[in-house]
């Protein structure tokens, strides 16, 4: 925020400024982010915004035998705020019940005997969601220990030069009682 207030920065539509210095004086009071310009990423139809072909086909097997469908879950469709979790948004929007806390995802997320937890990055995105998860469970907030929820380490990877954050975010997990394991490891 100070560097937009200098006037190092500034957003293309000046008329956007009050809301853009709101914004990020709302995101760095919360201590966990500050603003990343990032690069394009995870575009729709793009190999960023896909799914493994063997994670893909891992989940329509899964589909033949549940006879249930994979349910996708979006995020970081609105341009105002940083929505590195799937639960919520960092800094929810009151004009956009989508960046707001996704209760129904946790209680689906709820019912589930084991949560493993994969995907990109662990210094960011994987890393929001499952603070948000162990944070709103409704189970976790009634007492249970989050031992039914597994990180896949090696499933994983820090944005580069966020490393600390991903070991930050792994011992921290583990304190709370999160089990954190290799996938060659893991079995139910």
């Amino acid at each position: 925020a100070a560097q937009v207030r200098a006037g190092d920065f500034a957003p293309r539509d000046v008329a956007a400024l009050p809301r853009t210095l709101a914004y990020l004086d709302a995101l760095e009071a919360q201590g966990r982010y500050t603003l990343m310009v990032w690069p394009v990423h995870c575009e729709v139809g793009s190999w960023g915004h896909g799914i493994h072909a063997d994670v893909l086909a891992a989940c329509g097997d899964w589909q033949l035998q549940r006879q249930r469908a994979v349910r996708n879950v979006f995020k970081g469709t609105n341009p105002w705020t940083e929505h590195y979790s799937a639960i919520e948004a960092e800094v929810p929007d009151a004009d956009d019940a989508s960046t707001a806390l996704n209760t129904a995802l946790l209680q689906s997320l709820g019912q589930a005997d084991v949560l493993l937890i994969a995907g990109e990055a662990s210094s960011h995105c994987v890393r929001a969601t499952t603070e948000h998860i162990v944070q709103h469970l409704p189970r976790l907030q009634a007492g249970a220990r989050p031992d039914h929820i597994v990180l896949l380490t090696d499933c994983m990877s820090p944005v580069a030069g966020f490393e600390a954050a991903h070991t930050d975010f792994i011992e921290r997990m583990q304190d709370l009682g999160v089990r954190c394991e290799a996938s060659t490891n893991f079995n139910l």
